[in-house]
């Protein structure tokens, strides 16, 4: 992979790994559209590059990710308790990641083989997209709720293991999980954007470590060590941009802008398909 398409596909996923179009469906077109062989690097490029957009939320957000719970320990509280009421914050992000790292390591194999088609992401695009024009219907449009429970931060959780479905985008997921939770669209898109730095960082670590675990592992990673830190910086960048416009526009617009884009895109991609064209451009 050249640096220009390392830099064209990192671009890609630092617009959309925070907008609810999938950024890993959107990754596996533009390496289509590009010519860019499918090969195991290549599949763990597209989750390794995440971790740079990831950093983003750590630097925008580092005085609410970087907190203790300082508020009054309830009366009769265990240690236990003590412990959880402290680190709060980090407890319910913990509750929200069990669910996709369970999943996400029972079915990797399937999960590195849809992210081989195109028609599953096509079809995923369009199918979230639809849901997307009526979410803001479905769930609590005008709520003013912003408290997050374990209960709550579980169940987003398993949404998030939707989103392993390449097409689906692990953001929509979670952001539809806190909406059905009664959060406000953007409490539940903070929460997001905090659930994928666990999440993201665990995908980075396993697909080095099954990188580093092959034959050749390391020679694989001295070969690309460029490209995985232009890839990494590109996205950072990218994604702290992204990230201030979508907080400010599904406030005030809600999702129906998505879900249209995400049906145009898919019914292309699908209609090319289907007509037996090559997405290859160049």
């Amino acid at each position: 992979m050249s640096i220009f398409e390392t830099i064209i596909i990192a671009i890609v996923e630092g617009l959309t790994e925070f907008l609810p179009v999938s950024s890993t469906g959107h990754m596996i077109i533009t390496q289509n559209l590009l010519g860019v062989e499918s090969t195991e690097f290549v599949k763990a490029f597209t989750f390794i590059i995440q971790f740079g957009a990831i950093l983003s939320v750590v630097v925008l957000y580092w005085k609410r990710f970087f907190r203790l719970n300082d508020t009054p320990v309830p009366e009769g509280a265990t240690s236990l308790q003590r412990f959880l009421h402290k680190y709060d914050f980090y407890w319910k992000l913990f509750v929200a990641f069990i669910p996709a790292a369970v999943l996400g390591l029972l079915f990797s194999d399937a999960i590195d083989a849809m992210l081989e088609s195109v028609t599953v992401v096509a079809v995923t695009l369009i199918l979230g997209g639809v849901f997307m024009l009526f979410c803001d219907k479905i769930f609590n449009k005008g709520s003013e709720e912003t408290a997050l429970t374990e209960k709550r931060a579980f169940w987003i959780g398993m949404f998030q293991c939707i989103s392993m479905i390449p097409g689906v985008s692990r953001s929509m997921a979670t952001i539809v999980g806190g909406m059905s939770q009664k959060l406000t669209r953007k409490a539940a898109a903070e929460f997001s954007f905090f659930l994928a730095v666990p999440t993201m960082f665990a995908a980075t670590l396993y697909k080095m470590l099954k990188i580093f675990l092959e034959p050749n592992g390391m020679e694989i990673i001295k070969e690309n060590l460029v490209t995985l830190l232009v890839g990494n910086v590109v996205a950072f960048v990218v994604a702290m941009l992204a990230i201030k416009f979508f907080i400010s526009f599904v406030s005030k617009h809600g999702f129906k802008a998505f879900g249209w884009y995400r049906i145009i895109v898919g019914g292309i991609i699908l209609i090319m398909l289907l007509t037996g064209h090559n997405l290859t451009l160049i």
